[in-house]
């Protein structure tokens, strides 16, 4: 059950809440998701600029969920996210301004919930509360807002191309290079930029059409052919997946870099067009209409000239933004410009 409270979607953020005393935190929000996350792929479209997120403080008592939540699975992945805290030097910030503080801010919350009996509900319960500040977060004032959900799109793959298999998934060019933004100026910290240097200009590598005409083809990008063009689009929305191979292997992939061009939602060129009403638009909607219109279907994907490449990956997944594995029903996907992590 998600709370009324609401928060700004784009950039993952794992489940977080900002310390008593220190300033706010969506505990609400983070404790009360059911949905996992989406990966950040910038898929998930940003609030307009003039949004402006707005904190009051509340109480646990007043959380919608809060005592029937399973607060068992709430703390792994709080102690996941801490772990990838732990790695990083004390005096590295949060995001941008003072709302996230410093790591070395979260090193007596993170110290505490490893010493929280992993499977005893009233224990846990009792540290969220002494450690963490619940608030109400709103845009100017508005609680209406949209939690996205996130699934690890499965596809069908082979080593090499024949038969069936049919479309590759890349790894990124050894040329490409990705810009901290941040880096130039405060107000777009969080923000990158990727291409190739040609010259001594930043210019955008291929557009999807390109690549998909055969731009990389014989660079050795391939990490594995897939059967399916439609879910391979899917599976560049999202990030992240997993492919079966033949012999009944699974191969992880994650994101590894963009193309550095735009991206551009087909689903609002469909609602734009009047394909699919603006009511009853979604992800499945959206896979339908492309399999009922294969031609077509190509073709609007291809005007999406944002393309993502990929790594393989170990162990578990997906990966979120911070580094470390999503969790069913607690990861939120996030405006990092709202929400620091």
């Amino acid at each position: 059950m998600t709370p009324n409270p609401v928060t700004l979607t784009g950039c993952w953020l794992p489940p977080v809440v900002l310390i008593k005393n220190f300033l706010a935190l969506i505990i609400a929000a983070i404790l009360a998701a059911c949905a996992p996350v989406a990966v950040p792929t910038s898929t998930i479209p940003s609030p307009k600029l003039e949004a402006k997120r707005i904190l009051s403080r509340t109480t646990f008592s007043m959380l919608p969920g809060w005592t029937e939540d399973r607060h068992t699975a709430a703390l792994p992945a709080f102690v996941l996210s801490c772990a990838k805290l732990d790695s990083l030097p004390g005096n590295h910030k949060l995001g941008a301004g003072s709302l996230g503080g410093s790591v070395a801010d979260w090193k007596n919350v993170c110290a505490a919930a490893g010493q929280v009996p992993s499977r005893n509900a009233r224990a846990i319960r009792s540290f969220f509360e002494t450690w963490f500040v619940p608030y109400l977060v709103t845009n100017n004032g508005d609680p209406e807002g949209l939690f996205t959900g996130y699934y690890e799109a499965e596809l069908n793959g082979a080593w090499s191309r024949r038969g069936r298999y049919q479309t590759p998934i890349y790894a990124p060019p050894p040329d490409i290079v990705s810009v901290d933004l941040g880096k130039f100026r405060n107000e777009w910290k969080g923000n990158s930029i990727s291409g190739r240097v040609v010259g001594s200009r930043l210019t955008p590598l291929e557009t999807r059409a390109e690549i998909e005409k055969g731009a990389l083809a014989g660079k050795g990008l391939e990490i594995v052919w897939v059967d399916d063009p439609v879910e391979a689009f899917f599976l560049h929305i999202q990030g992240s997946g997993r492919v079966v191979m033949e012999n009944g292997e699974v191969l992880r992939l994650g994101f590894a870099g963009r193309n550095g061009h735009a991206y551009m939602s087909i689903g609002r060129e469909l609602v734009k067009s009047g394909a699919i009403p603006k009511k009853k638009i979604s992800m499945q909607t959206i896979h339908a209409w492309l399999r009922a219109h294969p031609k077509k279907g190509a073709a609007l994907m291809a005007r999406n000239p944002s393309y993502i490449f990929f790594r393989v990956i170990k162990g578990k997944g997906p990966i979120g933004a911070q580094g470390v594995a999503l969790t069913p029903g607690r990861s939120l996907a996030v405006d990092k410009r709202f929400v620091p992590f």
